[in-house]
């Protein structure tokens, strides 16, 4: 089994910074794309940005230059440092993790959800 567990959300002032982790653990032969989708009270899950694991990064126009994905592959973990954080951007944060367990098995994850709020 695969389990991802998050952290790093909290309140923050606008325009402050905020990092979220998401370390993924199990029994894992090989992650191919990690990234960050967030839900807002009452509107749709959105893409907040994706990296797979040859670094290809796709970020959302909504964060980009504001936010930046990244991840430590030998830690298995995907992080999203959120600068200039708007009263917009608060949400539920949630990451996604997919690849392959050992046995061949496909993984695709969400993680538990972490809340970002933002004060105006």
């Amino acid at each position: 089994q695969v389990q991802l567990v998050e952290s790093g959300g909290g309140l923050v002032q606008a325009g402050g910074s905020l990092k979220l982790s998401c370390a993924a653990s199990g029994s894992i032969f090989s992650i191919n794309t990690m990234g960050w989708y967030r839900q807002a009270p009452g509107k749709q899950r959105e893409l907040v940005g994706t990296l797979t694991g040859a670094g290809r990064t796709n970020i959302s126009d909504s964060v980009k230059g504001r936010f930046t994905i990244s991840r430590d592959n030998a830690k298995n973990t995907v992080y999203l440092k959120m600068n200039t954080l708007k009263p917009e951007d608060a949400a539920v944060y949630l990451c996604n993790v997919n690849g392959l367990q050992y046995g061949a098995r496909w993984f695709d994850l969400w993680g538990q959800g972490t809340q970002v709020t933002v004060s105006s």
